[in-house]
């Protein structure tokens, strides 16, 4: 099935803004829309392969829309407002497990205050359909969302409240990527998303399906039914566990940092480790408030440094001292004695020359003890 007309690749430069990216197409240094809300840290990296489809000339648009990155060595599908397209091929073609034999009454249905996606019927028996496009995922694993949706959580629980006898309903998650083999809802990014879709599961049906993209940016016929290991989330999904603070100085300076004393820090991006094994995300809002009494070494040095980014890793184990060990090994050196008053690191604060979001290495390491560790420790579970 092809969605899409003519694709040009381009080089990703920079996203200015969620819509809008920065591309470079054949020396040309040019703008266009981007039809996807979410972060896309891990997939929108410097200078990586991008797929533009030129816009309809309308006054005022931009003259391109990207429609997919290149990840992990097959295209990886953006375009949001083109999902609900290409469910509509799986059900029509009797390619989605589950929704064999059902047919589309309806799209965009509207039941009281709420839209759905689909309205589906088969015999007496109709089918509320709600459609997600996944677009994170790792080497075993893709999760949703990537960034907290509130308006997600909201359908969730319609969907639920709507269920009944004559008419069920279900989630389609439609994963962007062929390689993977289970599907999690993202607790570490939106925890509330995932206690409402753990609590949902008996009066919804989640279904994630994982698609290939080909070159040409057609999709394929193979679709693959990922698994959902619950009993992770069911563990997993609770406001504890560690977390890391991405800091950012825009020049060289020195800082009084409590018992420690005054310290020269280098300009450049910083890398805090911490955890909390109780009530994570206050912890988390408290590092990120510059008002607020000094108590840890971090707060002396946020009263001076820009707060760029905050990554919880939840857990039900405490990994701080572990993490803090990752990221020494892919950081340029470390403030010695700093934030470690209570084991036996050297240091949890860690210098980065350049960002580490726009590090592959560092969404490798992220990645990793979000996801992929999961499975890697199967006896933990």
């Amino acid at each position: 099935m092809k969605l899409f007309n003519t694709i040009e690749k381009a080089t990703f430069l920079s996203r200015p803004n969620r819509f809008i990216l920065v591309c470079d197409l054949k020396g040309r240094r040019i703008k266009a829309y981007l039809p996807n809300p979410g972060r896309l840290w891990e997939l929108l990296l410097p200078k990586v392969t991008v797929y533009l489809e030129k816009s309809e000339n309308k006054e005022g648009q931009l003259p391109y829309t990207v429609v997919a990155v290149e990840g992990k060595g097959h295209p990886v599908m953006l375009h949001t407002h083109k999902t609900n397209d290409a469910v509509q091929s799986l059900i029509e073609k009797g390619l989605a497990p589950g929704l064999e034999g059902y047919s589309i009454v309806k799209r965009e249905y509207t039941v009281g205050r709420s839209r759905f996606d689909f309205l589906l019927q088969k015999g007496p028996h109709e089918i509320l359909l709600e459609v997600k496009s996944c677009s994170l995922f790792s080497k075993k694993v893709a999760m949703f969302p990537d960034a907290i949706t509130d308006r997600g959580k909201r359908h969730i629980e319609e969907l639920a409240h709507l269920s009944n006898e004559k008419r069920s309903t279900m989630v389609l998650f439609l994963v962007n990527s062929p390689d993977v083999d289970f599907f999690l809802p993202e607790y570490h990014t939106d925890l509330k998303f995932a206690q409402t879709l753990l609590a949902s599961r008996r009066a919804v049906k989640i279904m994630p399906l994982a698609v290939k993209w080909n070159d040409d940016l057609s999709m394929s016929a193979d679709v693959k039914q990922l698994e959902i290991p619950w009993h992770i989330v069911e563990k997993e999904a609770h406001d504890k566990g560690s977390y890391l603070i991405i800091l950012r100085l825009d020049e060289d300076c020195s800082i009084e940092i409590g018992a420690l004393g005054m310290i020269a820090f280098k300009k450049g991006y910083y890398i805090y480790v911490g955890s909390a094994m109780i009530a994570l995300t206050k912890r988390i809002e408290r590092h990120k408030r510059l008002r607020k009494q000094m108590h840890w070494h971090i707060d002396y040095f946020r009263a001076k440094a820009g707060f760029h980014a905050a990554l919880p890793i939840r857990s039900h184990s405490n990994m701080e001292c572990e993490i803090a060990a990752g990221i020494k090994e892919i950081s340029k050196g470390e403030i010695k004695g700093f934030g470690a008053s209570d084991c036996n690191c050297a240091s949890h604060l860690y210098v980065m020359n350049e960002d580490p979001l726009s590090l592959e290495k560092f969404h490798d390491f992220l990645q990793y003890y979000r996801m992929d560790r999961l499975f890697e420790c199967a006896e933990d579970f």
